[in-house]
């Protein structure tokens, strides 16, 4: 029996179904990641940040338990700028999944 074994650039690359939603993930992830930082930072209760951000508490919540499936790259950019950080974006190659023959 042959057994196919994948290597990944990324955890996101190991769970997503294409490389287009790996994109996804790792880019909401990265801004969700910068946002906490930034509430950190403010010292802001959950609260107060959903009062900075325009959001609700629930919201923040959501955010530091990094339920990505509930943010949009578009709401978090906006998140974001309320906050008064620019979001800045990057083009790269990325690497492509490779499958490795196990003998």
């Amino acid at each position: 029996m042959t057994e196919t074994e994948q290597t990944f650039a990324t955890a996101f690359d190991a769970i997503a179904s294409s490389p287009e939603e790996a994109a996804h993930l790792l880019a909401r992830s990265n801004l969700m990641d910068a946002l906490q930082q930034h509430i950190k930072k403010q010292k802001w209760t959950q609260v107060e940040a959903a009062v900075q951000l325009g959001v609700t508490q629930p919201r923040i919540s959501d955010l530091f338990r990094h339920k990505l499936s509930r943010f949009s790259l578009d709401h978090l950019v906006t998140m974001l700028a309320r906050a008064g950080i620019g979001v800045d974006v990057r083009i790269k190659k990325t690497a492509k999944r490779k499958e490795k023959q196990a003998a």
